[in-house]
């Protein structure tokens, strides 16, 4: 890995964390939607959020299910 892709990869989970930050108390499937939403993959969120990323499709769907 170059010394540019292991900078963005940091930028990119110090923004995750950032958005994170901002969500306290937000739910596990709100914090999902969101990092979806930033460009984040199902897995790359669930390595974020310490789930599996079917987890995270559930969450996801759920989310976006009840604001329908």
């Amino acid at each position: 890995m170059s010394p540019e892709q292991v900078n963005e990869d940091r930028l990119e989970r110090l923004l995750a964390l950032i958005l994170l930050q901002q969500m306290k108390g937000a739910s596990l499937g709100e914090k999902a939607l969101q990092l979806n939403l930033a460009g984040f993959t199902n897995i790359e969120v669930a390595n974020i959020l310490q789930t599996s990323a079917d987890s995270v499709k559930s969450l996801i769907h759920q989310v976006r299910k009840k604001g329908r």
